[in-house]
C-alpha cells in the first residue's frame, strides 16, 4: 500500500509538470516542467527502474537546478478580497482538514501497526475531501493551488530527501567513527559533561551544515551518543536520543540549508531579508540547545 501512496504523489506531480509545460507565463517552463516530470516519474516507477537510471535522473535534476533552468509562473494572482470573504465565512472550519491529518495518521499507526507514511497518505486524501466539502470548491482547484504552492517552493521541496540520503551515505562511509575518534582525542576521558556538550552541539552543528536533523542524527548519534554516552557512560538511550534529536532541531532554526523551514517561509511571506526568520530564531535556538545539554546531563546519568 505504501507503494500506491508514492505512486499517487508521483502522478500528482506529473500533473503539475504538464501544467507547467503549458504555462506560457513561465519563461523557464521547459526546465521546470522537466524537473517535476523526472521527479514524479521516479516516485511512480521507482520500484521498477534500475538503480543506474535513477542515479542519472538525480544528476539531471541537479543540473537543472545548478544551471538555473527552473522558474516560477507569473500567473499566480488570486482574488484577495474573495479569499478574505471566504475565510470570514468559514472561520474555524478551515482548521478541520489540517487537524484531520495528524489524528488519522496517529490512529492508523497505533491500531494497524503498518507504516506511518501510509496513514499520512490516506489522511491527506480524507482531508482533501473534507476541504472540498467545507469550501464547496472543485477538485481541479485543489490541483491548481497545489501547483501554485509547489511552484513557490521550487526545488527545495525535495531537499529533505537529498539530505537524508546524504546522512545515510555518511553513516555508511564511517564518518560517525571518525567523529568518535576526534572527540576521544580532544575531550578528557570519562568527562561525561564534555561528551554531552559535544553531542548536543555536534548535532546542531551538523544540522547547520547538512540542513536536516535526521541526516545529522545518523552520523553524530553513531559517533558520539552510542559509543561514548550510552555504552561507555551507561546513559539512558531514550533520553539521550530524544533530546539529541531536539538539539538537531535547534540547528535547523539556525541554518539557511533548511530551506523548507527558513527560506521558503520568508519567500512566501515576501520578506525583504530572506534570512530574517533565521535572525529571529538564533537566540531562542541557542537557549534551547543549552537547556538540552543540561537535561541530558542531569536526566540520563
Amino acid at each position: 500500500m505504501l507503494e500506491y501512496i508514492y505512486q499517487a504523489v508521483g502522478l500528482l506531480i506529473i500533473v503539475f509538470s504538464v501544467q507547467t509545460f503549458l504555462d506560457k507565463s513561465n519563461s523557464k517552463r521547459i526546465g521546470t516542467g522537466l524537473f517535476w516530470l523526472i521527479y514524479g516519474s521516479s516516485l511512480c516507477l521507482g520500484k521498477v527502474l534500475p538503480d543506474w537510471l535513477v542515479g542519472i535522473m538525480i544528476i539531471v535534476l541537479t543540473l537543472l537546478v545548478t544551471f538555473k533552468l527552473m522558474g516560477s509562473s507569473n500567473n499566480r494572482q488570486f482574488d484577495v478580497k474573495l479569499r478574505r470573504e471566504s475565510s470570514e465565512k468559514l472561520k474555524n472550519k478551515l482548521f478541520l482538514p489540517a487537524l484531520v491529518i495528524p489524528i488519522i495518521t496517529i490512529f492508523w499507526s497505533k491500531f494497524t501497526g503498518t507504516s506511518t507514511l501510509i496513514g499520512l497518505g490516506i489522511s491527506f486524501f480524507i482531508a482533501l475531501l473534507i476541504a472540498l466539502f467545507i469550501t464547496k470548491g472543485k477538485a481541479s482547484q485543489s490541483v491548481n493551488e497545489g501547483r501554485r504552492l509547489i511552484d513557490s517552493i521550487g526545488w527545495a521541496v525535495i531537499l529533505p530527501q537529498f539530505l537524508v540520503a546524504l546522512g545515510y551515505l555518511f553513516g555508511e562511509a564511517g564518518v560517525g567513527e571518525t567523529v568518535s575518534q576526534i572527540v576521544k582525542e580532544m575531550v578528557p576521558q570519562n568527562n561525561t559533561f564534555a561528551y554531552v556538550l559535544c553531542y548536543t552541539f555536534g548535532m546542531a552543528l551538523f544540522t547547520v551544515i547538512m540542513g536536516n536533523a535526521f541526516a545529522a542524527f545518523a552520523v553524530i548519534t553513531t559517533g558520539i551518543a552510542i559509543p561514548l554516552l550510552i555504552v561507555e557512560q551507561s546513559g539512558n538511550p531514550a533520553i539521550i536520543g530524544v533530546i539529541g534529536m531536539l538539539s538537531g532541531y535547534c540547528g535547523t532554526l539556525m541554518t539557511p540549508m533548511a530551506r523548507n523551514f527558513n527560506i521558503v517561509p520568508a519567500t512566501l511571506l515576501e520578506l525583504k531579508n530572506k534570512y530574517q526568520i533565521i535572525h529571529m530564531q538564533l537566540l531562542p535556538a541557542f537557549c534551547m540547545l543549552s537547556i538540552n545539554t543540561c537535561l541530558i546531563y542531569f536526566l540520563a546519568f
